[in-house]
């Protein structure tokens, strides 16, 4: 195998590589925007369940004899 040869085929490996790492590259972002929608998600209802607890306390010292 001649130098120009073996050097392609290293090239063509790296090449092969790089491909690789960046398919599990952009599965992975996938999967994390995937992760963080869910996590905006979980945070809007917790916050929509604070501020009904917050107002239904208010409700109940506005009904607390002064």
């Amino acid at each position: 195998m001649c130098r120009v040869e073996a050097e392609l085929n290293s090239l063509e490996a790296k090449v092969a590589q790089f491909v690789a790492i960046c398919e599990r590259l952009r599965a992975e972002n996938i999967a994390l925007r995937q992760e963080l929608a869910a996590a905006r998600n979980d945070a809007k209802r917790l916050n929509d369940k604070i501020d009904g607890a917050r107002a239904k306390v208010e409700q109940l010292i506005a009904r607390l004899p002064e």
